[in-house]
């Protein structure tokens, strides 16, 4: 089963810039639809975007819409999140999460330990 892990969170300013990253493990990373996930303290957690298998299809909440953009890189096995125009209201633990489709991320993916993201002034 795919492994993911997740980098690239911290504390940035509103209106800052942050990209996460994750890298996952095995020989059939192509195989996999991709996403992310954040939970907020006290929330529950929340889908935030997600990529096809192929890299043809992606999706968004539409709360970060227009800010947020996910691609993935197949050579390095690896997804990104470029987070742009950041709101304190993003602040949350994201997830990484590998599935066998965007829609099934949710319950039949393999989860990251997550990765604390904090927008404040």
């Amino acid at each position: 089963q795919v492994q993911v892990v997740e980098s690239g969170g911290g504390l940035v300013q509103p209106g800052g810039s942050l990209r996460l990253s994750c890298a996952a493990s095995g020989h059939t990373f192509g195989s996999y639809a991709m996403g992310w996930f954040r939970q907020a303290p006290g929330k529950e957690r929340e889908f935030v975007s997600g990529i096809s298998s192929s890299g043809s299809s992606k999706f968004y909440a539409n709360s970060v819409k227009d800010r947020f953009t996910i691609s993935r890189d197949s050579a390095n096995n690896s997804v990104y999140l470029q987070m742009n125009n950041l709101k304190p209201e993003d602040t949350a633990a994201y997830y990484c999460v590998a599935g066998s489709s965007v829609g099934e991320l949710d319950h039949d993916g393999s989860w990251g330990q997550g990765t604390q993201v904090t927008v404040s002034s």
